[in-house]
């Protein structure tokens, strides 16, 4: 119970404008820019692979802790688990501070702060399908 109080928090933090119609609009191109800052653990696109993170490819509204043959922190598996998927919403309040979203996640990254970034970076992982295209 207390674990679904504690990842159910922030999204009631985040503002109703970052999402329309249950996503996250923002500008692709922009969040390419910021992606720049989770490419040294995370690859996109074609050819994609798991680094110190797992590939993004198809992540929006992908079942949590779920790419094959990359080890996730326990927190994730557990999110998995009870059904998670990283919707829009989501992903947002997971990008906002990662170790406040799933305590324990192995994922060392601080955050982003600004919530035009989140939106922007979550509408550029959006363009890219599961297979990379």
């Amino acid at each position: 119970m207390l674990k679904k109080f504690l990842v159910a928090t922030p999204l009631m933090m985040l503002p109703a404008a970052l999402f329309a119609d249950g996503h996250v609009t923002g500008d692709a191109a922009a969040g390419e820019k910021v992606f720049r800052k989770c490419k040294a653990c995370h690859a996109v696109g074609e050819g994609a692979e798991n680094k110190v993170g797992p590939a993004l490819n198809g992540v929006v509204d992908r079942a949590v802790a779920s790419v094959e043959g990359f080890s996730y922190s326990d927190v994730l598996v557990g999110l998995r688990d009870a059904g998670k998927t990283w919707t829009a919403e989501e992903l947002a309040a997971f990008l906002e501070k990662p170790r406040n979203y799933a305590k324990g996640t192995k994922m060392s990254f601080a955050g982003l702060r600004k919530e035009d970034d989140r939106a922007n970076v979550i509408a550029y992982l959006a363009t890219f399908a599961a297979e990379g295209s």
